[in-house]
């Protein structure tokens, strides 16, 4: 079932496009990863969905209802942090989420208590935010943001800032929140985090979506592997292998970037020409690696 679906939204300001020809959906307990370099649109994006500024052209349907036509329809079943938690220092956690529940109908007691326990904060509810650890506070706005039994939750930048426990702990929330059916769309710079949470990335690169594909089918982006040989010598190896392109990585081992196809023909050729072969195999691209090859950077926001 789909949740979201945006379809060729575009952006422009003063004659500048921001983001252009944006189209994909989200399902019902999907995590969705959306990453990019610096500048590349992603949270213009967050903000189109969420109807914060005005879409130039396309449309965004959440749950069937346009964002901009259908705007309270549309995001009642909506939750979202983008940027940070908008909190009140000065009050406690249980204040922040009873005046987060005054700007929805019917929200009860027992559903600030249970969000309360979502998140873990039980033991610190009821003390000033002003004494909460970065990751508490972006508990307490996850909270906020799923007081309303949400069926979309849109996150930006989650576990900017947190420790490694932090991270664990928000990682934990976010795959129990899918588990509970919210279809949910995340922004990181952390790698990493993407790549364990995320059942699909949309990866964005000058405004426009370069990818939109599973964790393992961007991972296998192009038909030229990486693989490491190990040989007795490696001298003269470039002269020998120039039409490939080689890294030496020391005096017994290279790393050269072929097809599988070829890779038959290449060890051939270097027993033809008396190279001493000890081990061949292929080198696994990581997510970040990935990354680096698809967008062109390592530089997200």
């Amino acid at each position: 079932m789909e949740i979201l679906k945006c379809n060729n939204l575009k952006k422009q300001i003063k004659g500048k496009i921001i983001v252009e020809n944006i189209s994909f959906s989200i399902k019902k307990g999907d995590i969705v990863g959306l990453i990019g370099p610096n500048g590349a649109g992603k949270t213009t994006i967050m903000k189109l969905i969420l109807g914060l500024i005005k879409i130039t052209e396309g449309t965004v349907k959440i749950n069937g209802y346009d964002i901009e036509k259908e705007f309270i329809k549309a995001i009642e079943k909506v939750g979202a942090i983008v940027e940070n938690p908008d909190l009140y220092m000065y009050l406690s956690g249980y204040d922040n989420l009873k005046l987060t529940a005054n700007n929805y109908k019917n929200i009860s007691k027992n559903r600030i208590d249970e969000v309360i326990k979502i998140v873990g904060l039980e033991n610190r509810i009821k003390d000033k935010v002003s004494t909460y650890s970065l990751g508490m506070r972006q508990r307490l706005g996850i909270a906020e943001a799923i007081i309303n039994n949400p069926e979309l939750l849109i996150l930006d930048e989650p576990t900017n800032g947190l420790d490694v426990e932090g991270i664990i702990e928000m990682r934990n929330l976010i795959k129990n929140l899918s588990s509970k059916g919210i279809a949910i769309l995340i922004s990181s710079h952390n790698l990493t985090e993407i790549e364990n949470l995320c059942n699909r990335i949309i990866a964005i690169k000058n405004g426009k979506i370069i990818t939109d594909d599973t964790i393992n089918n961007f991972q296998a982006i192009s038909s030229e592997s990486t693989y490491i040989l190990e040989l007795r010598s490696i001298d003269k190896i470039k002269k020998i292998l120039s039409n490939y392109k080689i890294e030496i990585i020391n005096e017994n081992k290279i790393r050269i970037y072929i097809s599988k196809d070829n890779v038959t023909s290449l060890l051939q050729k270097l027993i033809e020409n008396k190279y001493e072969i000890y081990s061949c195999h292929e080198e696994k691209l990581t997510f970040e690696g990935a990354f680096v090859k698809k967008v062109g950077e390592n530089n997200i926001d």
